[in-house]
C-alpha cells in the first residue's frame, strides 16, 4: 500500500500542500474544467448563454486561468497570478455591466469548488492522500475561492463606482470612434469596449433620430449607444432592425421621429448613419413622406437618384439637350409625355388619361418625341439615363412644390 502523502510540516496542522500534489492535479485540470462548465451551466443557464456568445470563449480561457493559477501556486507559491487577477476583475465588471449582483458569481465560484473538491477526493483515494491532507487541501481551496471573489469583487465594485454620466460618457465616445471608421485606432475601440462591457458586433444599424431627441434609457436595449446631444441625434443598434428592436425604439424615443439606416459591417457605420441623416433631410423637404420611423432601405432608389444634386443638373442638361431650345410650355409638355411613357409603355388613351388629355394630343406628342431624341428613345443604356433623370427631378420637383 502507498505511503499516505502529507501536508508539509510546518507545525500548523493544516499546512501548506506538497508539492507534488500539483504533479498529481495537473493531468486532471482539461477534465474537471469540462465537468465545472457542465455544472455551472446547469446551475446558472445565464451563463450557459454567455458562453455561446461572442464572449464564451474569453469566459472558458478565464475558467481555465482560474484553475490552473492555483495548482501553479502548489507547485511553486511565488508564481505571478497576474493574469489570473485581470480576469477574475473582468468577470466581476461583467457581472455589473449585465446588471447582476455578485451573488451568482459567488455561487458559481463555490459549485466549482466543491467539485474540484470532489475530484481531489477521488483522485486521493488513488493515491492514499491522508485525511489530513484533504482537509488541508479544502482549506486551500475555499481560502483560493475567497480570494477569487474578493477580486471580482474589485472589478464589481469598479463599475458601480463610475457615476451615469461617466458610463455614458465612454459609451458616446465609442460610438463616435466606431463612426469615425478606419482612422480610429482598433486598440482604442478594444478599450473602450472592455471598459463599457460593450461587445463590437460585426453589423450595425445606425439611426438619425429629429432634433430635440428624448430617449428613455430604462426602456432602450442596454446594448443600444446613442448621442442625443450632438445637433445631428442618433444611436447605434447592434446587428439587424428587427421587429424586436422596433417595438424597444418605438418605446425608447417617446415620439420622437427616426430614420432607420440600412445594417451594414461595422465598419461601414458611417455610411447608414449618412444615409439615415439624408432620408430624414427628404422627410424635411416632403420628397419622402413623413412617419414616426423612416426606414432607408423603402427609399434606396430615391436616395440613390438625390444623393448628388448638382450630377443631376449635369445629366439632365446632357439628356434632354434635345429640347433645350424650344419653349419651357412646350418642353414642360413633351418632358411630361416622356416621362409617362416611360413609366408606362402605355397606349395613347392610357397615357391620355393619366396626362388628362386627348389620345390623338399624345400621338401627336410622342410623333414629336421621337423625332426630336431619335435613337435615344430606342437605344437601352440612353432609354435607361434618361429615364433616371426624370424620375430624378420628379422626386426634386415634388419637395419644390410641397409647402413647407
Amino acid at each position: 500500500m502507498p505511503e499516505l502523502i502529507q501536508p508539509s510540516d510546518t507545525g500548523d496542522p493544516l499546512g501548506p500542500l506538497p508539492q507534488e500534489f500539483a504533479a498529481i492535479m495537473r493531468p486532471e485540470l482539461p477534465s474537471l474544467i469540462k465537468e465545472i462548465g457542465v455544472e455551472v451551466t446547469r446551475a446558472y443557464p445565464e451563463y450557459a448563454r454567455l458562453l455561446s456568445g461572442p464572449n464564451g470563449q474569453a469566459i472558458r480561457v478565464g475558467v481555465e486561468q482560474s484553475l490552473s493559477s492555483f495548482v501553479d501556486l502548489v507547485a511553486e507559491p511565488s508564481a505571478s497570478t497576474s493574469l489570473r487577477d485581470d480576469m477574475c476583475r473582468r468577470f466581476g465588471r461583467f457581472e455589473a455591466y449585465e446588471g447582476r449582483t455578485m451573488e451568482t458569481l459567488q455561487g458559481a465560484y463555490r459549485l466549482g469548488a466543491r467539485i474540484a473538491l470532489r475530484r481531489a477526493q477521488k483522485v486521493g483515494r488513488s493515491y492514499n492522500f491522508s485525511p489530513t491532507l484533504m482537509l488541508s487541501f479544502a482549506d486551500a481551496l475555499f481560502a483560493y475561492i475567497d480570494e477569487l471573489e474578493s477580486l471580482s469583487r474589485e472589478g464589481f465594485l469598479e463599475v458601480q463606482s463610475q457615476t451615469g454620466e461617466q458610463g455614458e460618457a465612454m459609451r458616446r465616445r465609442l460610438l463616435h470612434l466606431i463612426l469615425a471608421g478606419r482612422p480610429a485606432p482598433r486598440t482604442a475601440i478594444a478599450e473602450l469596449c472592455e471598459q463599457t462591457g460593450w461587445t463590437l458586433p460585426e453589423q450595425v444599424t445606425l439611426v438619425a433620430v429629429r432634433s430635440p431627441a428624448t430617449l428613455d434609457r430604462a426602456a432602450a436595449d442596454r446594448d443600444v449607444l446613442a448621442d442625443l446631444s450632438d445637433p445631428q441625434p442618433h444611436l447605434l443598434i447592434p446587428g439587424a432592425f428587427d421587429d424586436a428592436r422596433r417595438r424597444m425604439l418605438d418605446g425608447a424615443l417617446l415620439g420622437t421621429h427616426a430614420a432607420i439606416g440600412l445594417t451594414v459591417p461595422t465598419a461601414l457605420a458611417s455610411d447608414s448613419i449618412r444615409w439615415a441623416r439624408r432620408v430624414l433631410e427628404l422627410v424635411d423637404t416632403n420628397i419622402i413622406d413623413d412617419a414616426p420611423v423612416v426606414l432607408c432601405e423603402d427609399h434606396l432608389i430615391t436616395l440613390w437618384l438625390l444623393s448628388d444634386p448638382v450630377l443631376v443638373d449635369q445629366l439632365a442638361q446632357r439628356e434632354l439637350a434635345p429640347i433645350s431650345g424650344i419653349s419651357a410650355t412646350r418642353r414642360e409638355r413633351l418632358v411630361e409625355t416622356l416621362r409617362i411613357w416611360l413609366d408606362t409603355r402605355g397606349t395613347a388613351a392610357y397615357m391620355g388619361e393619366l396626362l388628362d388629355v386627348h389620345p390623338q394630343t399624345v400621338r401627336y406628342r410622342m410623333r414629336n418625341l421621337e423625332s426630336i431624341f431619335g435613337e435615344q428613345l430606342t437605344d437601352p443604356e440612353s432609354r435607361f439615363s434618361t429615364e433616371a433623370v426624370l424620375r430624378a427631378l420628379q422626386l426634386r420637383a415634388r419637395g419644390e412644390e410641397s409647402p413647407l
